[in-house]
């Protein structure tokens, strides 16, 4: 049922109305009511959106919200509405997010949550975003513990064979988020939200079911259930997720900076004298008996276990998705002409936007960050001529389901174990391209950039704490960047090796690194240049490193 409702700019920073509509018709009724349908998809709907965290629109001119369909989420005589609803803007794009609400006629509740006050068969009330009810969300949890096995009803709930439950007794709010709304159920398991949504099952859930209920891989949290909708146009929507609640010290992103901040205040600490600190090639493979004592005395031992750890269960969960031959979903696949076209075009396109970007942003850079960003543009053609260079007849690798956006961020640190999650893709790529199987070497390369962000957060976050010049400490942090590398990639590429996952012989493994952490560099230098110029000097030095190596 999709009702278009043209309106006016939203203004943000007007408060929500007070007057309540009033509309004659029982909550369970009201969705089938064209003026209540007309009045919310107004700019009151349009205010609360653009305020949300989830909304992935704020950099884009919104221009009208169409309601594409909605459904019910019930149990008994408990009914919530799902919404589906089309962001369109003014660029001539559109974006879909899905928006779950409630009627609450309790005038002490959601005060910061209403989207709308209305009158609903003489009851009155706030319209607001379900999520914040715990009604709600035990509804959810019990569908979901209750499904039937093979449901083929429109909404769809589904529970893992391997998740044992407990009844409800509780549920909170995770807390900041970006672009999802997870809950806490029970202190043990999490229900996530999916607030940008595609018409398709979501690379997340594909992946986490995948993993942990076929593969029985274990560090990643295991799949506990779904719930999902098919819409008027049979796709498969992903609506939530339901995992296991993993224990944790934090994200591996807060951890490396922790270590590397020790690490960086040992060289004054041990009067580490850098210009003789030995060197190691970039890519090379290193046990950890081959790196040179005078690197361990300055960095200690404890780091490049960890980074074993890591490329272990990296390796492991290539592993597992190298090694099904049913599911062509998932199936190894070799590399071909169409992949090639389908790369090169959605790099160049890539490449050509953050040129533009980097053009017009110019003069809010300075220093070394514009140094670089006007090497950037000279060398242009460079750069581009290096994404034309990939030649798929070259390859004899396989490719692979991959994670798609690994980085520190993505990995959780559980005493001294890993965990691996969120498995989306990149909030750029479209539904499509997420799920294109790629070189498991992508992956690494994602792990290998954030190291190196991790190396130059470290520098710039503690300015004037470390008692060296700034050129010195970069050529450390290259250093250690370089052995952190060669100690991950010793233990990645023998596992993987050992249980016969093609990823190619040594100089198509090296050649596929520097591809794909150039790109992946030029992914971050838009994202930085957007968000926080101050940083674009982290992808703009990978850029050059990398062309100059």
């Amino acid at each position: 049922m999709a009702k278009k409702t043209p309106s006016t700019p939203a203004k943000t920073q007007e408060a929500q109305p007070e007057t309540a509509y009033r509309f004659d018709v029982p909550w369970e009724g009201l969705m089938d009511h064209p003026e209540f349908v007309s009045v919310f998809l107004s700019d009151v709907l349009e205010r609360y959106v653009q305020q949300q965290r989830w909304y992935g629109g704020k950099s884009s001119t919104l221009k009208y919200i169409e309601l594409q369909e909605y459904f019910r989420i019930q149990q008994g005589a408990e009914v919530y509405y799902g919404l589906l609803l089309e962001v369109n803007f003014e660029e001539a794009f559109y974006q879909h997010y899905f928006l779950p609400i409630a009627f609450v006629s309790d005038p002490d509740f959601a005060k910061k949550d209403r989207i709308l006050p209305v009158v609903v068969g003489g009851e009155e009330g706030f319209i607001i975003d379900a999520v914040n009810l715990e009604s709600f969300r035990r509804l959810v949890y019990e569908r979901i513990i209750t499904a039937e096995p093979n449901d083929t009803t429109r909404v769809r709930y589904h529970k893992s064979v391997t998740f044992e439950p407990e009844a409800y007794a509780s549920s909170r709010l995770m807390g900041l988020e970006q672009s999802n709304t997870s809950i806490i159920i029970n202190g043990k398991s999490v229900i996530k939200f999916f607030r940008r949504i595609y018409a398709d099952k979501n690379p997340d859930y594909e992946m986490s079911r995948f993993l942990s209920e076929r593969k029985e891989y274990r560090n990643t949290p295991a799949y506990q259930g779904s719930l999902s909708i098919i819409d008027t146009d049979n796709a498969n929507i992903t609506i939530a997720l339901m995992q296991e609640l993993i224990a944790n010290q934090g994200d591996a992103w807060d951890y490396m900076l922790k270590e590397l901040n020790k690490i960086f205040s040992n060289l004054e600490y041990k009067g580490i004298q850098i210009a003789r600190l030995p060197e190691t090639e970039l890519f090379t493979r290193l046990k950890i008996r081959d790196v040179p004592p005078e690197i361990i005395d300055w960095a200690g031992l404890k780091i490049f276990l960890k980074l074993q750890k890591l490329a272990q269960r990296t390796a492991e969960m290539h592993i597992a998705l190298g090694s099904e031959f049913e599911d062509t979903a998932f199936t190894p696949e070799h590399f071909n002409g169409d992949y090639e076209v389908w790369l090169k075009n959605r790099l160049l396109y890539q490449f050509q936007n953050r040129l533009n970007t980097v053009e017009n942003n110019l003069e809010r850079l300075e220093g070394n960050s514009l140094a670089l960003a006007k090497e950037f543009l000279e060398r242009k053609n460079e750069i581009r001529k290096r994404f034309m260079k990939f030649d798929w007849t070259r390859l004899k690798g396989e490719r692979l389901r991959v994670h798609g956006d690994y980085h520190l961020g993505q990995v959780l640190v559980q005493g001294e174990d890993f965990f691996l999650l969120d498995f989306e893709g990149e909030p750029e790529s479209t539904i499509r391209d997420r799920k294109v199987k790629q070189p498991p070497l992508k992956d690494i390369a994602g792990i290998f950039r954030s190291f190196h962000y991790a190396v130059y957060a470290t520098i710039f976050n503690n300015e004037g704490k470390f008692p060296f010049e700034q050129q010195e400490l970069f050529r450390a942090g290259e250093l250690l960047y370089r052995y952190f590398i060669g100690v991950f990639l010793e233990t990645y590429v023998q596992l993987i090796q050992d249980h016969n996952v093609d990823i190619g012989y040594s100089a198509e493994r090296i050649f596929l690194l520097k591809y794909c952490m150039l790109e992946k560099a030029v992914y971050e230098l838009g994202y930085e240049m957007n968000s926080r110029p101050d940083w674009a000097v982290i992808p703009l030095e990978g850029i050059r490193s990398i062309i100059n190596d």
